[in-house]
């Protein structure tokens, strides 16, 4: 990738970045253990019909100059609302799960026996750190670093584990049945990732519109289209490293962040040999420190920019409080209710899940709307692929519903 090239990119591999976490380590990966390649099919479709509502998340700030917030308030203020609650009821959990996993792959890459709580709060400080000191300017040319990293030395895994790998693998796809049903599930539900990332990336956009001129519409949709692709194949390789070096192997893979890292390094070195340990670790590591860093800037800048919009006045270092109250809630939950985190991410999953087609319909509302400039709102093809994306993510959520 050249320098010119690069320049061009931004906002778009921080959703890759924000994206390539649970759902590509741990869900994929155990997609992989489990079906080998059976469920290929589910990685294409459902990145297939959330396409749209991601997509409209950069369209929308690139042709208006506002993130999707500032059009959800033009739409109904109940809609922010509705976010400001959603997001706050989540947040902790999730930065909490995402720090937790990076803890582990560090403990592991670093060999240091400090405790989960102590890993955990040492990289959400170095996190704070960073945006801190660095704030959007530093993290965009930083993630691309992290992408490329994790990118090459994810590929060079699956090399790896191909030439040691299951030669009895095949491609045949299948609908899983019982407990693997659950797996599917879930790993639909949060893949690539959930859609209320489309909020982080156009408020990425805005601070990428704000940085350079160069920033259009048209680079903001090749920006977003180059990160997406970037998450579906990487989803392909974890789930091409489970079945892999995984399949068949008849290890029940712990739920629990920490200890499913300590598996997943264990499983890679036994495999593929103590050469590709440092590979795995990085590749691991990586994919995780991105998901943590991204969080916790996406959360504290969205909920600044929402309760800007909510009280209707600018409030001076906003980010800072919100990644403050952040930083100190999952600090809080890693020391005092670690015990209680398989609750706390069941709830933020299931938020998760049943929330789609809030933030699906509402992104099309808007898109398609006397609010978007005529000329990028989505042409018929989309529209189509909208429609039946709402279908699809209604009914799954209703789904979801019946197998809780």
């Amino acid at each position: 990738m050249n320098a010119s090239f690069l320049k061009k990119l931004g906002p778009g591999l921080l959703f890759a970045g924000a994206a390539i976490g649970v759902s590509h380590l741990v869900n994929s990966t155990k997609v992989g253990a489990e079906f080998g390649f059976g469920l290929l099919w589910a990685l294409l479709l459902v990145n297939l019909f959330k396409y749209p509502f991601f997509q409209f998340g950069p369209r929308y700030a690139a042709a208006t100059g506002e993130s999707l917030l500032d059009g959800y308030k033009k739409l109904s203020k109940g809609l922010l609302v509705a976010y400001f609650i959603l997001s706050f009821a989540t947040m902790f959990t999730i930065q909490t799960a995402v720090t937790i996993v990076t803890a582990g792959l560090a403990k592991q890459l670093f060999g240091i026996d400090f405790t989960m709580a102590v890993w955990s709060t040492i990289i959400t400080l170095i996190c704070l750190g960073i945006l801190t000191m660095g704030r959007y300017s530093f993290l965009d040319k930083l993630m691309k670093v992290i992408i490329i990293t994790l990118t090459i030395s994810t590929i060079f895994a699956v090399t790896f584990a191909i030439s040691n790998g299951n030669e009895a693998l095949t491609i045949g796809q299948i609908f899983p049945e019982g407990a693997g049903l659950t797996l599917l599930i879930v790993f639909m539900g949060w893949m690539p990732a959930p859609l209320d990332i489309s909020i982080w990336h156009s408020l990425w956009a805005i601070e990428k519109r704000q940085e350079t001129e160069d920033f259009t519409p048209k680079t903001a949709l090749f920006d977003f289209n180059f990160g997406y692709i970037v998450t579906i194949i990487l989803g392909a390789c974890f789930i091409a490293l489970g079945a892999y070096v995984m399949f068949a192997s008849g290890i029940e893979f712990s739920s629990k962040g920490g200890e499913f890292a300590s598996q997943l390094i264990d499983l890679y070195t036994k495999n593929l040999g103590s050469g590709a340990y440092i590979i795995i670790a990085i590749a691991a590591f990586t994919t995780m420190f991105s998901t943590t860093l991204t969080t916790l800037d996406a959360s504290p800048r969205a909920m600044a920019k929402t309760s800007q919009l909510l009280f209707g006045k600018y409030i001076k270092h906003s980010y800072i409080f919100w990644m403050l109250i952040l930083v100190a809630g999952t600090i809080l939950i890693l020391t005092q209710f670690l015990t209680e985190m398989s609750t706390l991410i069941f709830i933020a999953t299931a938020l998760s899940f049943i929330t789609a087609p809030f933030y699906a319909i509402s992104n099309y509302v808007l898109i398609t709307s006397k609010h978007t400039p005529k000329e990028w709102q989505p042409k018929l093809r989309l529209r189509i692929l909208s429609w039946l994306g709402m279908l699809f993510l209604t009914g799954f959520s209703i789904w979801y519903l019946f197998t809780l």
